[in-house]
């Protein structure tokens, strides 16, 4: 016998890996509206459709309120034009912010290899410095006096 297409708040919370909490928290954000026997939530593949933009929509950065308006475009009757469109307009966007954040993370990156390898040539000296010194002692008998290495700025 064939089950109604029809889940649980549980059988969805395990499939998206979310909390019953957090469906009921859309669902009170007006993101899913599930039917109601008594005090029991009815999921349908509407219901479970759209939990998968939202989990899609929140893992690539997009605010509820985002999420909601290219939800709320889906009942257009232009065979889901408008939602498609607003939906790209949406990821366009959210790829430049992330491509300006890969920038700024790049420069980050190199500026830090650069105080690395600068750091660690300083390291270096400061060692010959010291095994030079302490060399020097040994053959004078007297303490090398050393110059204090300079504070490193990174």
């Amino acid at each position: 016998m064939a089950r109604d297409t029809t889940f649980s708040i549980t059988e969805l919370a395990e499939e998206f890996g979310l909390t019953t909490r957090a469906i009921r928290f859309y669902e009170d954000k007006g993101l899913l509206s599930p039917e109601r026997r008594g005090q029991t939530r009815i999921y349908h593949p509407r219901d479970r459709a759209r939990l998968t933009l939202i989990v899609r929509g929140k893992n690539v950065g997009l605010a509820l309120a985002e999420i909601k308006e290219i939800l709320s475009l889906y009942d257009q009757h232009d065979g889901c034009v408008t939602q498609n469109r607003v939906a790209v307009d949406k990821f366009r966007k959210r790829i430049a912010l992330l491509d300006a954040q890969r920038r700024e993370i790049d420069l980050q990156i190199k500026t830090l290899e650069e105080s690395c390898a600068r750091l660690e040539a300083q390291i270096v000296e400061q060692v010959k410095a010291a095994g030079n010194g302490a060399a020097a002692a040994k053959s004078t008998a007297r303490p090398a006096k050393t110059k204090k290495p300079e504070k490193a700025i990174v």
